[in-house]
């Protein structure tokens, strides 16, 4: 059966490095640096990033080809509007009859319909693409972000994660929905616009076309700072999610101090600042439209006092003017539109930028192994060396090595800082040693299938991790298509099935968020059940029962019990009346074995093991392994 690996928390909360071989490994050799918000905010002041977004685009390349000829259709047939005011006025308001006014309504209704359907088949394709890319893209994301290593989302808030993944994509989508509809629709009404302005009258448009490049000032000069408190507000809006999050996972925390009244103090600080960034980007966002717009109505201004002179004195008719100025109406509107539009190009492209920054990362951990993993085969660490990336200078493993048979339960205990989950998380490889080698069966586990030696593993962890669902669906979720049987079968052995079939619906009753409707000692269980289904070849036990009742901790020893026959276990625990049956004790300080061998011998001879003995029989916890003793 496949083996799905539990959660385990790490506590060095740094990124791990790459190794740059499968022999030796270098954990202080430098890594892709994680960006610095500030930094983000003065680089890139172009749209270069959404570049990127053609890549999510171009296997929809039919329906965007598609809403591409329905824009050009529709830009086309307003166009020609100018056309239908110019016979409306000319012959229209001027005939001797109502012949050229029917001609003129005529036409200007034929042009509406062709309006009509090409903006409907063009929005509901636009918008049709940017839910599409912004599912797409989310997609994309999770699906990297899911096979980084651990280190990764604890030293990256996870509320800023989700907001680039909610937030960001939801930008984009608005983008690519609506946004660039209405630039390129816009952009070809512009220059569809002046040609015919150029060819009605030369003059009256030399005017225009000198608003215009005056009107790209304010658009180049107040887009960049848009672009920049985008950049910002989003960043602000991530923490502002983050802190919310923190807050209300450790709710009983928070009221068991009374920290109500501080919480909402720094809530709303954080809140405020966001929206002070907002409003600073809003404020910019308003003068880049009216500086725009007030240009090019001074253009349009002095357009029409010349028309007019033209119109009066006889050179051109009033039609003509009537076209002209429908056309000038056009270019001051599309280049408004195109104004505003810019300012959501640039927050989108910081959008863009931060999403992209999440989709390139790569795992540390470089899944490149090949060989098969055999079962049976002893775990062997050889002189191993291991630096948390916070402490190169301090060792966390200092040449250890340990062999563990196959079938064997070998139980680690050492003060804190031993290195006892530091080796739990490179038997995971969650990181790989700076130097030494751990070898399965002789092989180093980096020239493993990463992906197959995790499929050996279970790991009950010491605060096991629950999902929002029901508890089928935690007890089942490292195995294959699993049976209802089957997972009643897992929590009888977890001692589990009891409680589970107290509950109102069973095995299909809802947990909350991370089970918090269950007990301590109901979710360790529901995490054995986890480990007994998957059928794990390796099983990892990281104090399991330290922070349970006595009744509760019964339960789970049971448990335990049944799990660990004929399977390698390896088994974190402070309670040394929990290990005393292992097969072997090793007894670990500073980051090395100081001795092992079973429980009658060590506390004879070891002066560290007999220390922490001593030390649990005066606390009162563990009067059972000194009176063993004595």
């Amino acid at each position: 059966m496949q083996v799905r690996v539990d959660y385990l928390q790490i506590d060095p909360k740094y990124p791990l490095h790459q190794p740059e071989a499968i022999n030796v490994t270098d954990n202080t050799a430098p890594i892709k640096q994680e960006i610095d918000p500030e930094d983000r905010l003065t680089r890139a002041k172009s749209l270069a990033p959404l570049r990127q977004m053609l890549a999510f685009l171009w296997p929809h390349k039919s329906r965007l080809m598609a809403a591409g000829a329905a824009l050009i259709f529709t830009a086309g047939a307003q166009l020609t509007l100018g056309y239908g005011v110019r016979i409306l006025i000319d012959e229209g308001f001027s005939g001797a009859d109502a012949t050229g006014l029917y001609k003129a309504v005529s036409f200007i209704l034929i042009i509406g319909v062709a309006m009509a359907f090409g903006s409907m088949t063009r929005f509901y394709l636009v918008s049709w693409l940017g839910e599409r890319v912004s599912a797409d893209l989310r997609s994309a994301v999770f699906n990297n972000l899911v096979h980084l290593q651990p280190s990764y989302f604890e030293t990256n808030h996870s509320g800023e994660i989700m907001s680039r993944l909610t937030t960001d994509t939801t930008l984009l989508q608005t983008l690519i929905g609506s946004s660039v509809s209405l630039a390129v629709r816009n952009a070809l009404t512009l220059t569809g616009a002046l040609t015919l302005m150029v060819i009605t009258n030369l003059q009256l448009s030399l005017v225009i076309l000198i608003a215009v490049p005056i009107t790209l000032i304010p658009i180049l000069v107040f887009g960049r700072r848009v672009r920049k408190l985008s950049n910002k507000s989003q960043q602000s809006i991530a923490e502002v999610g983050s802190h919310a999050g923190e807050i209300f996972q450790s709710i009983k925390v928070v009221q068991s101090f009374n920290r109500e009244i501080a919480e909402k103090t720094g809530f709303a600080q954080d809140v405020e600042r966001a929206f002070v960034i907002a409003r600073s980007r809003v404020w910019q966002r308003a003068l880049l439209t009216g500086f725009a717009i007030f240009l090019l109505m001074g253009g349009m201004i002095s357009m029409m006092w010349s028309g007019g002179i033209d119109v009066i004195e006889g050179r051109m008719t009033g039609g003509e003017l009537g076209a002209f100025v429908f056309y000038a109406v056009m270019v001051g509107t599309a280049f408004a539109t195109l104004a505003e539009v810019w300012g959501d190009l640039q927050r989108a492209a910081g959008a863009a930028e931060r999403l992209m920054e999440l989709l390139q990362e790569s795992s540390t951990i470089p899944d490149i192994g090949s060989n098969t993993v055999t079962s049976g085969q002893r775990l062997h660490f050889n002189a191993v060396k291991f630096f948390y990336p916070s402490r190169p200078d301090m060792p966390a493993l200092n040449g250890l090595n340990l062999t563990i048979q196959p079938g064997e339960s070998v139980a680690l205990v050492g003060p804190s800082g031993a290195g006892k989950s530091t080796v739990f998380e490179l038997i995971l490889r969650f990181y790989d040693p700076a130097s030494g080698t751990i070898e399965f069966g002789g092989k180093d586990l980096r020239a493993l299938s990463l992906t197959a030696w995790r499929q050996k593993i279970a790991l009950v962890p010491q605060q096991p991790a629950l999902f929002s669902g029901d508890i089928f669906y935690n007890i089942a979720y490292g195995a294959d298509n699993p049976t209802q049987a089957s997972v009643e079968n897992a929590a009888q052995m977890a001692h589990a099935h009891d409680f589970i079939a107290a509950l109102p619906e069973g095995y299909r009753s809802d947990l909350g968020a991370q089970g918090v409707r269950l007990s301590g000692g109901q979710r360790q269980r529901l995490a054995l059940a986890r480990a007994i289904l998957v059928n794990p070849e390796l099983l990892l036990l990281d104090e399991a029962t330290s922070a349970l009742d006595t009744e509760s901790e019964w339960h789970v020893q049971q448990a335990l019990t049944e799990i660990m026959r004929e399977r390698t276990t390896i088994i974190i625990a402070h309670r040394l009346s929990t290990v005393m049956n292992a097969d072997k004790i090793v007894v670990m300080d500073e980051g090395q074995v100081v001795d092992s061998g079973r429980h009658e011998d060590l506390i004879t001879r070891c002066d560290l093991y007999q220390r922490l003995a001593n030390r649990q029989f005066e606390s009162g916890a563990e009067g059972g392994v000194t009176g063993h003793a004595s």
